[in-house]
């Protein structure tokens, strides 16, 4: 499977406006993410894996590709709810992604034409899905499409890289939009090192949240 594409313009760029992401994009050196080029399955792969284990939608997404065929919405709507629940997947996601599915195949959502809309109107539009709220829209903007500039203030695991790389106790919306200025245009390589750096890349970079106290 690809990987999300950038080089050395996009890490120049970003270099040269932040000296502390500087110093932790040459720390880690290249991050690899996978993406998925089909708008279809990308849909279909954030909505079963939502609020479930990074391992447990492995097994499922495994399952759904060995079962189905392929994750498209004729395969989708052939498997029907019981199918769809026999791969492990709950009722509610199910009833999602039929209903997407549905709108597929009757046209009512364009898959080429979302996948050309500008960023916002983009979200807008996936925003529309059942079960897609706007995190999962920038998700799929990021890892299907591929857009140089996504962001997320909705990532916990971006805050969390964002306190421990400029030690921040906390990310407010105006600090946060105060980064995301300086990293466009190519806010999304800088979510990359963030997540990076949420995940412990740099030894002994710590998170500055306040703890919570226990009573």
């Amino acid at each position: 499977m690809a990987c999300f594409a950038y080089g050395e313009t996009e890490l120049a760029y970003l270099r040269s406006r932040d000296a502390r992401l500087a110093e932790a994009i040459d720390a880690i050196g290249p991050v690899e993410r996978e993406v998925d080029d089909d708008l279809f399955s990308s849909v279909v792969h954030q909505i079963v894996g939502q609020q479930i284990s990074t391992k447990a939608l492995a097994t499922i997404w495994g399952r759904m590709r060995e079962r189905l065929g392929a994750v498209d919405a004729a395969h989708v709507l052939d498997a029907g709810r019981d199918g769809l629940q026999a791969l492990g997947i709950s009722f509610r996601k199910a009833d999602y992604l039929l209903d997407f599915a549905e709108r597929v195949q009757d046209g009512s959502f364009d898959l080429d034409a979302v996948a050309a809309l500008p960023d916002e109107q983009a979200i807008s539009a996936l925003v529309s899905l059942k079960g897609v709220g706007r995190w999962t829209a920038e998700m799929i903007l990021l890892f299907c499409l591929q857009r140089p500039d996504v962001l997320s203030f909705d990532d916990l695991a971006i805050q969390r890289g964002m306190r421990m790389l400029y030690h921040h106790r906390r990310i407010t919306p105006q600090l946060f939009a105060k980064y995301r200025r300086r990293y466009s245009p190519y806010g999304s390589v800088a979510s990359l090192y963030l997540w990076a750096i949420a995940g412990g890349a740099i030894p002994g970079m710590r998170d500055w949240a306040p703890k919570s106290r226990k009573g």
